[in-house]
């Protein structure tokens, strides 16, 4: 069966970036299974997959627009740390919500001066071309329960089926 939309696709990869440094790896741990075309994974990468099957292995590298997107200035900022009340040590790397206007923000702290925290809320790997290797370890059909989730049911799973 080839990679399509609605299939079901188990695969190792290892993410690297232009430096040639390892970013993330499944090798040696479980199979990363994903829904194709319910955006559980980078746009580019499932382009990439698309009409793949069990067995292949590929090398792709992926623009920041079909990743995580560009990096935006606008989302990096500067809070009072008296903005984090309830956190006694605030340290550089530590994740955050940030209400916006348009919702809820996942942020992460890049900084702290005096009484000033600075805020990133740009993806860690916003920006950055992605190299992918990738080998396709399993194909197979979506369940009617996954299509109405939107995600594949297993390990890791947290919702009654």
């Amino acid at each position: 069966m080839k990679i399509q939309e609605n299939a079901v696709v188990g695969m190792h990869y290892t993410l690297k970036n232009s430096d040639g440094e390892v970013i993330d790896s499944s090798e040696g741990g479980d199979v990363l299974s994903y829904l194709q075309g319910a955006g559980n994974i980078i746009t580019g990468l499932e382009k990439a997959l698309e009409g793949k099957e069990k067995g292949d292995k590929i090398d792709v590298s992926i623009e920041p627009e079909e990743g995580y997107g560009p990096h935006r200035e606008e989302l990096i900022q500067e809070a009072p740390v008296s903005a984090f009340q309830g956190v006694d040590n605030l340290e550089v790397g530590m994740g955050f919500q940030a209400e916006t206007e348009q919702g809820p923000i996942p942020v992460r702290i890049t900084a702290i001066e005096g009484e000033t925290v600075t805020v990133d809320g740009n993806h860690e790997l916003a920006g950055e071309k992605l190299f992918f290797s990738v080998s396709i370890e399993e194909v197979r059909e979506a369940t009617e329960d996954e299509l109405a989730h939107g995600h594949i049911h297993g390990e890791g799973c947290n919702h009654d089926h």
